[in-house]
């Protein structure tokens, strides 16, 4: 779950770490008074979206006065604001962040992050912060310094030491730096993070340490523990299908190909879009039903991947091993008939009572297609979503079944 930056920032600020003075407003006629209340005779408003790139799509702004903050915020509120980052419908903006200017020495980076491959948290910092850090990460990865946390003692002085001499900071900066990294390493731990980014970390004309911007990403499999925290999720951020779907205790991502994909198991819906693609079609999403699948369940996930334009077949992967394959066939049927599905849909079923789900789906009178094998049944599926019409009869594939 993402955090708006002005979530992030006010974590940062309970735990003593410096961020800009800031006023969040949801009214245009709001503005005005965040500048008053601010002072200063120059300020930031800035889109609270979940996305980078904000300044380049016109999303932060300086004002000079409050009547210009007022029309900024007015410009804002209620666009939908396009990043790099944020796909081409881009974002709704629902609110902004009117902060006074910080007068910046220079633009530094700093995140706190899970590196799987290595199994620590890691600090990855460079001196070329701001708003081209993918670009220095990816022409000159050299400009990257990183430091791992070993999970028994965690945050170490001298990992700030590391970094603040890579980063040319003098010693007054250094301690600056190690207490910043320190309470970001304790905010990663007591919210369950996956991600904490400072970009830019500025070092202000008298040399001291600033968040001038915050991400923090939590770990949505923890939120159970953290009840304050769970509150603060945003759903104009998230795509409508992946809400409705967290609210079935349904997995999905939406992606951008056309072959709908309903699976039972992470690791089996990895398998099968891998295989879509192999045959030349594209996934339109990932959709794990989960081991204790049930009718209800298979409805609403149907509904799910309809709801998608995009969709023009739709696979079935279910692989029975809690779940008997009769019961999932029976779920299939019901919500096809209940969903009114007008796509070709080509179902594969293995492993426990296999034989007798694919029965009753070629007994069921609907026009679905069956495979015995994976490869079978992707390959249907790429066809049928590139011919673009339903199946005109049961088709049980038994070649190649073992």
């Amino acid at each position: 779950m993402n955090l708006h930056e002005f979530q992030a920032k006010q974590l940062l600020r309970e735990r003593g770490l410096a961020v800009p003075d800031g006023v969040l407003v949801e009214r245009p006629e709001a503005a005005r008074d965040a500048c008053v209340q601010l002072g200063g005779t120059r300020w930031a408003v800035k889109a609270q979206i979940h996305s980078g790139g904000r300044g380049k799509a016109g999303g932060v702004v300086l004002v000079d006065s409050p009547e210009q903050a007022e029309s900024e915020t007015r410009r804002l509120l209620g666009s939908r604001l396009v990043t790099l980052q944020s796909g081409p419908d881009g974002l709704p903006v629902g609110s902004v962040l009117i902060e006074r200017p910080t007068a910046i020495a220079r633009e530094l980076y700093l995140s706190l992050l899970v590196d799987r491959a290595s199994e620590r948290l890691l600090f990855v910092a460079s001196a070329a912060g701001g708003m081209d850090i993918e670009t220095v990460a990816a022409e000159t990865p050299e400009r990257i310094l990183k430091v791992a946390l070993h999970p028994v003692v965690g945050f170490q002085p001298y990992k700030a030491r590391r970094l603040g001499f890579g980063l040319g900071l003098d010693e007054s900066q250094i301690k600056a730096l190690g207490t910043l990294m320190d309470g970001l390493y304790r905010l990663f731990v007591d919210t369950d993070a996956s991600l904490i980014e400072i970009n830019p970390l500025v070092v202000t004309d008298t040399g001291e340490l600033l968040a001038l911007d915050a991400k923090i990403t939590l770990d949505d499999n923890a939120l159970m523990r953290h009840p304050a925290l769970a509150a603060l999720r945003d759903p104009s951020q998230e795509d409508p299908r992946e809400a409705a779907a967290r609210a079935h205790d349904l997995n999905y991502i939406s992606l951008d190909g056309n072959i709908g994909c309903m699976v039972n198991g992470a690791g089996l819906a990895m398998a099968t879009m891998d295989l879509i693609k192999l045959q030349g079609g594209r996934p339109a999403n990932f959709l794990d039903v989960g081991g204790g699948a049930t009718a209800a369940r298979v409805a609403e996930a149907f509904k799910l991947i309809l709801s998608d334009p995009k969709v023009a077949s739709i696979l079935v992967n279910i692989f029975g091993g809690i779940v008997r394959c009769d019961l999932i066939a029976e779920g299939i049927i019901q919500a096809v008939r209940e969903v009114g599905v007008s796509v070709p849909i080509v179902v594969r079923l293995e492993g426990t009572n296999a034989p007798q789900g694919l029965q009753l789906l070629a007994d069921s009178g609907l026009a679905l297609q069956t495979a015995g094998e994976l490869d079978a049944a992707a390959t249907l599926a790429v066809e049928a979503a590139r011919r673009g019409i339903g199946a005109s009869s049961n088709t049980v594939e038994e070649e190649g079944r073992p």
